[in-house]
């Protein structure tokens, strides 16, 4: 079996569910031993250590609010209790506030760019000090980032930010490690976060309507798109910020 990815270790952070579960699954398919973070998805965690070891690979699951920098300071001590470094760190693990902007707050904001944004700090702390040349952290973004989307203004301006922060430390990883730095940005995927959008019905029913490779988007096309920015052949792609979505953004 083609395992291009065969003796990799990699660390996911919201890996119990929706994109984070199919990351680890496509990266565990191609040779990755992985770590998933999660916060409160014990059972979904657990189900899908058996699944990845299954593949043959080891698996570990710690609890962890990426929120928190001390919380992910314990992750990463647990993570090297049964491995000794690192090679792939997938950022994501994002929270939301489905409210207007006249109605958010400063709790709302801090919670958004903490979760969302600060998070890939944090975890780029903690994995590069174990982190080899040659190894990549990927971050996952959204459309809102750079469209307006209703009730998505604090979630949209923190993936915004995650965005930058992906260049900044691409900039400064590549020069002092030569570790990569990418994000990838999905379109409208109906995950489990989805069902708490009040629109979104009208949400996938315009995505659907306005995408060429439509009509939907799946967590696993997500996870292919991280897949691709692992491999050796993306040695020189950083700072990137890489768009599956069908088409979507580019049809008006």
């Amino acid at each position: 079996m083609n395992q291009p990815l065969a003796g990799k270790i990699a660390f996911i952070t919201g890996g119990a569910r929706g994109i984070g579960r199919a990351c680890a699954l496509k990266l565990a398919g191609a040779g990755c031993d992985v770590a998933i973070a999660y916060h409160n998805s014990h059972e979904e965690a657990d189900s899908l250590c058996q699944a990845i070891r299954a593949l043959g690979r080891r698996a570990l699951a710690v609890q962890a609010d990426v929120s928190d920098p001390t919380s992910l300071v314990e992750a990463f001590t647990e993570f090297r209790k049964q491995f000794d470094h690192v090679d792939i760190v997938i950022s994501n693990a994002a929270i939301g506030v489905l409210k207007p902007a006249m109605e958010l707050t400063l709790k709302h904001f801090r919670r958004c760019m903490e979760t969302n944004a600060l998070a890939l700090n944090s975890l780029a702390q903690n994995a590069v000090p174990i982190m080899p040349a040659g190894g990549c952290i990927i971050g996952l973004s959204s459309l809102g980032s750079v469209r307006a989307i209703p009730h998505y203004t604090f979630i949209g301006a923190s993936k915004a930010a995650l965005e930058s922060l992906a260049r900044g430390l691409a900039q400064e990883l590549g020069y002092t490690k030569k570790i990569r730095v990418n994000i990838v940005s999905a379109g409208v995927v109906d995950t489990d976060a989805l069902k708490h959008f009040p629109n979104r019905e009208q949400l996938l029913a315009e995505y659907a309507r306005r995408t060429p490779l439509g009509p939907t988007l799946t967590t696993e096309q997500v996870a292919d798109a991280v897949f691709l920015l692992c491999l050796p052949e993306a040695a020189m792609i950083t700072g990137h910020t890489l768009v599956v979505d069908g088409g979507y953004c580019i049809s008006g």
